[in-house]
Protein backbone atom coordinates (compact mmCIF):
# COMPACT_ATOMS: atom_id res chain seq x y z
CA UNK A 1 0.00 0.00 0.00
CA UNK A 2 1.01 3.70 -0.97
CA UNK A 3 2.34 5.57 1.31
CA UNK A 4 -0.44 8.30 2.20
CA UNK A 5 1.63 11.45 2.66
CA UNK A 6 2.82 10.57 -0.46
CA UNK A 7 1.81 12.71 -3.72
CA UNK A 8 0.89 10.62 -6.30
CA UNK A 9 1.19 13.32 -8.98
CA UNK A 10 4.47 14.12 -8.44
CA UNK A 11 6.66 11.11 -7.47
CA UNK A 12 10.18 10.84 -9.43
CA UNK A 13 9.44 9.50 -12.86
CA UNK A 14 13.49 7.60 -12.55
CA UNK A 15 14.78 6.35 -9.53
CA UNK A 16 18.23 4.84 -9.36
CA UNK A 17 19.78 3.02 -6.09
CA UNK A 18 23.18 2.73 -5.16
CA UNK A 19 22.51 -0.39 -3.07
CA UNK A 20 25.80 0.10 -0.42
CA UNK A 21 26.86 -1.42 2.76
CA UNK A 22 25.78 -5.41 2.01
CA UNK A 23 29.34 -6.70 3.31
CA UNK A 24 29.94 -4.14 5.68
CA UNK A 25 26.19 -5.13 7.53
CA UNK A 26 26.98 -8.54 7.36
CA UNK A 27 30.79 -8.27 9.41
CA UNK A 28 29.37 -5.93 12.03
CA UNK A 29 26.61 -8.86 12.80
CA UNK A 30 30.11 -11.41 12.10
CA UNK A 31 28.58 -13.13 9.22
CA UNK A 32 30.75 -13.12 6.20
CA UNK A 33 30.22 -10.70 3.85
CA UNK A 34 28.30 -12.78 1.32
CA UNK A 35 25.47 -12.95 4.18
CA UNK A 36 25.24 -9.15 3.61
CA UNK A 37 24.78 -9.67 -0.52
CA UNK A 38 21.76 -12.41 0.09
CA UNK A 39 19.90 -10.26 2.74
CA UNK A 40 20.48 -7.47 0.41
CA UNK A 41 18.20 -9.34 -2.35
CA UNK A 42 15.18 -9.19 -0.05
CA UNK A 43 15.59 -4.90 -0.36
CA UNK A 44 15.77 -5.03 -4.06
CA UNK A 45 12.27 -7.53 -3.48
CA UNK A 46 10.72 -5.49 -1.57
CA UNK A 47 11.78 -1.89 -3.43
CA UNK A 48 10.63 -2.83 -6.63
CA UNK A 49 7.42 -3.31 -5.08
CA UNK A 50 7.70 -0.45 -3.59
CA UNK A 51 7.91 1.22 -6.85
CA UNK A 52 4.83 -0.42 -8.52
CA UNK A 53 2.49 0.45 -5.79
CA UNK A 54 3.59 4.54 -6.46
CA UNK A 55 3.57 4.54 -10.23
CA UNK A 56 7.26 4.79 -10.70
CA UNK A 57 8.57 4.13 -14.26
CA UNK A 58 11.89 3.17 -14.25
CA UNK A 59 13.99 1.89 -11.43
CA UNK A 60 18.19 1.04 -11.87
CA UNK A 61 20.00 -0.53 -9.82
CA UNK A 62 23.68 -0.46 -9.32
CA UNK A 63 24.31 -4.12 -9.10
CA UNK A 64 27.67 -4.62 -10.01
CA UNK A 65 30.03 -1.86 -10.94
CA UNK A 66 33.15 -2.74 -13.05
CA UNK A 67 35.55 -2.13 -10.40
CA UNK A 68 33.89 -5.32 -8.18
CA UNK A 69 35.32 -7.43 -10.54
CA UNK A 70 38.95 -6.04 -8.41
CA UNK A 71 36.89 -7.80 -5.07
CA UNK A 72 38.07 -11.38 -3.90
CA UNK A 73 36.93 -14.06 -6.52
CA UNK A 74 34.75 -16.07 -4.21
CA UNK A 75 33.00 -12.63 -3.33
CA UNK A 76 32.58 -12.05 -7.12
CA UNK A 77 31.43 -15.64 -7.70
CA UNK A 78 29.24 -15.65 -4.83
CA UNK A 79 27.70 -12.26 -6.32
CA UNK A 80 27.28 -13.89 -9.63
CA UNK A 81 25.36 -17.02 -8.55
CA UNK A 82 22.90 -14.31 -6.76
CA UNK A 83 22.42 -12.70 -9.63
CA UNK A 84 21.75 -15.90 -11.35
CA UNK A 85 19.22 -16.97 -8.65
CA UNK A 86 17.44 -14.01 -8.36
CA UNK A 87 16.94 -13.57 -12.12
CA UNK A 88 15.48 -17.12 -12.30
CA UNK A 89 13.86 -17.28 -9.14
CA UNK A 90 11.97 -13.53 -9.06
CA UNK A 91 10.95 -13.53 -12.70
CA UNK A 92 7.45 -14.77 -12.39
CA UNK A 93 7.12 -12.10 -9.61
CA UNK A 94 8.51 -9.29 -11.92
CA UNK A 95 6.29 -10.23 -14.96
CA UNK A 96 3.07 -10.21 -12.53
CA UNK A 97 4.47 -6.75 -12.07
CA UNK A 98 4.28 -6.33 -16.15
CA UNK A 99 8.27 -4.90 -15.53
CA UNK A 100 10.74 -4.94 -18.21
CA UNK A 101 14.39 -6.11 -17.37
CA UNK A 102 17.38 -4.17 -19.00
CA UNK A 103 20.62 -4.01 -18.66
CA UNK A 104 23.33 -1.60 -18.91
CA UNK A 105 27.10 -1.99 -18.92
CA UNK A 106 30.15 -4.60 -20.38
CA UNK A 107 27.84 -7.47 -20.07
CA UNK A 108 30.29 -9.42 -22.66
CA UNK A 109 32.45 -9.43 -19.60
CA UNK A 110 29.79 -11.34 -16.93
CA UNK A 111 30.52 -15.30 -17.05
CA UNK A 112 28.62 -17.32 -19.65
CA UNK A 113 25.71 -19.06 -16.81
CA UNK A 114 25.28 -15.43 -15.75
CA UNK A 115 25.27 -13.63 -19.61
CA UNK A 116 22.71 -16.42 -20.26
CA UNK A 117 20.61 -15.78 -16.95
CA UNK A 118 20.38 -11.79 -17.97
CA UNK A 119 19.30 -12.87 -21.85
CA UNK A 120 16.86 -14.97 -20.52
CA UNK A 121 15.49 -12.41 -18.31
CA UNK A 122 15.49 -9.40 -21.07
CA UNK A 123 14.14 -11.95 -23.89
CA UNK A 124 10.94 -13.09 -21.43
CA UNK A 125 10.26 -9.30 -20.32
CA UNK A 126 10.82 -7.37 -23.41
CA UNK A 127 6.76 -7.18 -24.20
CA UNK A 128 5.90 -6.23 -20.99
CA UNK A 129 5.02 -2.31 -20.62
CA UNK A 130 5.00 -1.39 -17.18
CA UNK A 131 7.40 -0.45 -15.00
CA UNK A 132 11.11 -0.75 -16.46
CA UNK A 133 14.08 -2.39 -13.79
CA UNK A 134 17.88 -1.35 -14.84
CA UNK A 135 20.12 -3.12 -13.98
CA UNK A 136 23.88 -1.85 -13.84
CA UNK A 137 25.92 -5.00 -14.47
CA UNK A 138 29.97 -4.35 -15.23
CA UNK A 139 28.87 -0.97 -15.17
CA UNK A 140 31.38 2.21 -14.57
CA UNK A 141 29.88 5.91 -15.39
CA UNK A 142 33.65 6.68 -16.74
CA UNK A 143 33.71 3.37 -18.95
CA UNK A 144 30.11 4.29 -20.53
CA UNK A 145 31.53 7.52 -21.75
CA UNK A 146 34.18 6.28 -23.33
CA UNK A 147 32.61 3.38 -24.73
CA UNK A 148 29.96 6.18 -26.33
CA UNK A 149 32.81 8.15 -27.74
CA UNK A 150 34.27 5.29 -29.53
CA UNK A 151 30.84 4.78 -31.00
CA UNK A 152 30.81 8.53 -32.23
CA UNK A 153 34.53 8.19 -33.40
CA UNK A 154 33.64 5.23 -35.71
CA UNK A 155 30.65 6.68 -37.02
CA UNK A 156 32.91 10.20 -37.75
CA UNK A 157 35.06 8.18 -39.38
CA UNK A 158 32.57 6.57 -41.68
CA UNK A 159 30.91 9.83 -42.28
CA UNK A 160 27.42 9.51 -40.54
CA UNK A 161 27.82 12.11 -38.43
CA UNK A 162 29.47 15.93 -38.80
CA UNK A 163 31.41 16.24 -35.36
CA UNK A 164 30.81 19.55 -35.77
CA UNK A 165 27.36 19.39 -35.10
CA UNK A 166 27.20 17.39 -32.29
CA UNK A 167 25.37 18.64 -29.11
CA UNK A 168 24.39 16.89 -25.47
CA UNK A 169 21.58 15.15 -27.07
CA UNK A 170 23.08 13.84 -29.94
CA UNK A 171 26.13 12.70 -27.45
CA UNK A 172 23.44 11.15 -25.50
CA UNK A 173 21.91 8.75 -28.58
CA UNK A 174 25.69 7.10 -27.67
CA UNK A 175 25.32 6.12 -24.40
CA UNK A 176 23.74 2.37 -22.80
CA UNK A 177 20.35 3.38 -22.54
CA UNK A 178 19.26 6.75 -24.67
CA UNK A 179 16.21 6.26 -24.53
CA UNK A 180 16.02 6.72 -20.84
CA UNK A 181 15.47 9.72 -19.18
CA UNK A 182 17.71 11.00 -16.38
CA UNK A 183 17.25 9.63 -13.11
CA UNK A 184 15.02 12.35 -11.00
CA UNK A 185 16.64 10.84 -7.87
CA UNK A 186 19.64 8.77 -6.90
CA UNK A 187 19.72 7.45 -3.19
CA UNK A 188 22.82 5.89 -1.88
CA UNK A 189 22.70 3.86 1.42
CA UNK A 190 25.15 3.01 3.16
CA UNK A 191 26.40 6.17 4.80
CA UNK A 192 28.68 6.69 1.98
CA UNK A 193 28.69 10.45 0.74
CA UNK A 194 29.54 9.56 -3.75
CA UNK A 195 28.52 8.69 -6.37
CA UNK A 196 31.19 5.91 -7.13
CA UNK A 197 31.46 6.26 -10.98
CA UNK A 198 27.62 5.83 -11.78
CA UNK A 199 25.62 7.18 -14.36
CA UNK A 200 28.36 10.27 -14.21
CA UNK A 201 26.40 11.75 -17.53
CA UNK A 202 22.90 11.13 -16.28
CA UNK A 203 23.12 12.54 -12.62
CA UNK A 204 24.18 16.43 -13.97
CA UNK A 205 20.84 17.59 -12.36
CA UNK A 206 19.59 14.15 -10.13
CA UNK A 207 18.66 15.12 -6.86
CA UNK A 208 20.30 12.90 -4.37
CA UNK A 209 19.10 10.90 -0.97
CA UNK A 210 21.83 9.75 1.32
CA UNK A 211 20.74 7.15 3.74
CA UNK A 212 22.45 6.00 7.06
CA UNK A 213 20.69 2.79 6.23
CA UNK A 214 22.94 -0.42 5.37
CA UNK A 215 21.10 -1.95 2.25
CA UNK A 216 19.80 -4.73 3.87
CA UNK A 217 18.20 -2.58 6.32
CA UNK A 218 16.43 -0.49 3.29
CA UNK A 219 13.38 -1.41 2.96
CA UNK A 220 9.78 0.30 1.75
CA UNK A 221 9.66 2.83 5.07
CA UNK A 222 12.98 3.82 4.19
CA UNK A 223 12.57 4.28 0.77
CA UNK A 224 8.99 6.23 1.21
CA UNK A 225 11.05 8.60 3.53
CA UNK A 226 13.42 9.20 -0.02
CA UNK A 227 10.21 9.84 -2.37
CA UNK A 228 9.44 12.73 0.29
CA UNK A 229 12.47 13.75 0.96
CA UNK A 230 11.95 14.42 -2.96
CA UNK A 231 8.47 15.36 -2.79
CA UNK A 232 9.81 18.89 -0.79
CA UNK A 233 12.38 19.99 -3.05
CA UNK A 234 12.42 22.62 -5.71
CA UNK A 235 14.46 21.33 -8.72
CA UNK A 236 15.46 24.65 -10.63
CA UNK A 237 17.82 23.32 -13.42
CA UNK A 238 20.08 26.13 -13.15
CA UNK A 239 17.05 28.70 -13.09
CA UNK A 240 15.63 30.91 -9.97
CA UNK A 241 12.90 30.20 -7.72
CA UNK A 242 10.99 33.28 -8.89
CA UNK A 243 11.33 31.98 -12.61
CA UNK A 244 10.20 29.04 -11.64
CA UNK A 245 7.28 30.25 -10.03
CA UNK A 246 6.39 32.68 -13.22
CA UNK A 247 6.66 28.98 -15.31
CA UNK A 248 4.13 27.72 -13.26
CA UNK A 249 1.93 30.54 -13.40
CA UNK A 250 2.17 30.70 -17.00
CA UNK A 251 1.99 27.77 -17.43
CA UNK A 252 -1.63 27.26 -14.96
CA UNK A 253 -3.04 30.00 -17.25
CA UNK A 254 -2.14 27.66 -20.41
CA UNK A 255 -3.70 24.57 -18.68
CA UNK A 256 -0.51 22.83 -18.75
CA UNK A 257 2.33 21.58 -16.40
CA UNK A 258 5.60 23.78 -15.66
CA UNK A 259 8.81 23.26 -14.20
CA UNK A 260 8.62 21.96 -10.94
CA UNK A 261 10.16 19.05 -8.75
CA UNK A 262 6.84 19.04 -6.50
CA UNK A 263 5.20 17.26 -9.68
CA UNK A 264 8.35 15.13 -10.20
CA UNK A 265 9.19 16.55 -13.07
CA UNK A 266 12.43 16.57 -14.66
Amino acid sequence: MAHSEIQPDCVPRHVAIIMDGNGRWAVSRGLERNAGHREGIESVREIIRACRDHGIEILTLYAFSIENWNRPRGEVSELMRLLEEYLETEIDEVMEHGARVRVIGRVDRLPPSTRRAVERAIARTSENTGMQLVFALSYGGRTEIVDAVRRLCRDAEQGKIDPEGLDEKGFEAYLYAPDLPDPDLLIRTGAEQRVSNFLLWQLAYSELHLSERMWPEFRRPEFEAAILDYQRRERRFGLTSEQIREDEDASEGAGTDGISSRRGQS
